[in-house]
């Protein structure tokens, strides 16, 4: 007897062809839970104006609805999240689906949970981090945190199945009381199919350091900023090449500004295949984790990128992210201040002259290949969370 074809419905502010960890990682769920027998439908929002064309993947619907964007064109904010959240509301209590996947933030996962509680059905919820931790490093007040992080408990506790990208967040989900049956760990990555060592390279002859993604409060990367002058006494022609967007990009120019550089350069989002050809020819990525953001648990999808076009990563702060760039050569740890900073991006720009850099470019992109596949990881994710549907459900 053929086995029922389960219905999966994905709801999520960031889907492709946004660029993004995010959109990346649901895709990759989409195409995983498709390959798993499933139907897919995504309810996700329009994307920005200039955005590249969306996807279309064997199996996956989606559906898209406009939504309110800040000056950046993200959807930050609560007024944002709000104009997603009310009418994702309406469509998933008129959706039929045996199963509902919910993204951050816990406002959205409060949608999820009480449309599906109202159509009994079970959720699931994907954990690339938890919320209230970002709330506590932006100094958000204390009321606003104790809300939300009850909200983001009742989510988590009442979910079916909790994926969550790494041992570190697994266990932070667990300390909200969720059930470590619940909890599984899927990991993260990249795409390594786009992100290899081989392809068009913005190759430069000079010390080129190339930051790509978020940035945000709680990486603070003004500190690669704050360090350029003190690489450029060894290596004048040192620049820094930043692609993405964030809240920190005003604070990131005002101190090229002031520290007169003409050498830190913006290039907006940029879709991933440019974005690969620019780590290549770079003498290291950037990635950052500020100390006590109570992100320590954080390993930037950024260092799995780097590694898998085999170009090494100067990693600062501490935590999960710097163990992950220490304990597997992929680049160098150091402080998250100008001085640390500095000596890294030296010692970095002195491998890449010495051929060492060049030397490990495969064995890097091999480890990344090995473990750090987002294709990989949303397998483990869609088999995780079709665990939870019963083989003979009806769509409901």
């Amino acid at each position: 007897m053929k086995r029922p074809m389960r219905r999966v419905v994905i709801a999520s502010r960031l889907y492709a062809p946004e660029v993004g960890a995010a959109a990346f990682r649901l895709r990759a769920l989409a195409n995983g839970l498709v390959r798993e027998g499933a139907a897919v439908t995504v309810v996700t929002t329009t994307p920005p104006t200039g955005s590249a064309r969306a996807p279309h993947d064997r199996g996956v619907r989606v559906s898209r609805f406009p939504v309110l964007r800040d000056a950046g064109g993200n959807v930050r904010g609560y007024i944002q999240y709000l104009s997603f959240d009310i009418p994702l509301f309406f469509r998933l209590l008129f959706t039929r689906a045996d199963l509902v996947v919910s993204e951050p933030p816990p406002t959205t996962g409060l949608v999820v949970a009480v449309t599906s509680w109202l159509r009994r059905r079970p959720y699931a919820y994907y954990a690339a981090d938890v919320w209230t931790d970002g709330l506590v490093a932006l100094g958000a007040p204390a009321p606003l945190i104790g809300i939300m992080r009850a909200v983001e408990g009742f989510v988590l506790r009442h979910a079916s199945a909790v994926v969550a990208v790494s041992d570190e967040v697994a266990d932070k989900v667990v300390s909200f009381g969720t059930s470590r049956g619940t909890v599984g760990v899927v990991g993260n990555g990249v795409d390594t199919d786009t992100f290899t060592p081989d392809g068009p390279s913005s190759e430069r002859t000079r010390p080129t350091f190339v930051y790509t993604g978020a940035m945000s409060e709680w990486q603070r990367p003004s500190v690669f900023v704050e360090a350029l002058p003190r690489v450029r006494e060894v290596f004048p022609d040192a620049s820094i090449r930043f692609f993405g967007q964030g809240v920190e990009e005003p604070h990131l120019r005002e101190t090229a500004r002031r520290l007169g550089l003409d050498s830190v350069h913006f290039g907006g989002v940029i879709p991933p295949a440019e974005t690969a050809g620019w780590i290549r020819g770079a003498t290291a990525a950037l990635a950052s984790i500020s100390p006590g953001a109570g992100y320590d648990f954080a390993k930037p999808t950024k260092t799995y990128a780097a590694a898998a076009c085999g170009v090494p990563v100067v990693f600062a702060g501490q935590g999960a992210g710097a163990a992950l760039v220490a304990d597997n050569g992929l680049g160098w740890r150091c402080g998250h201040d100008p001085q640390s900073v500095a000596d890294a991006m030296i010692a970095a720009a002195n491998a890449q002259a010495d051929g060492t850099t060049a030397a490990q470019r495969d064995r890097r992109a091999a480890w990344a290949r090995e473990n750090a596949s987002i294709a990989a990881a949303g397998s483990r994710a869609a088999e995780a969370i079709l665990a939870v549907v019963s083989p003979a459900a009806s769509a409901r």
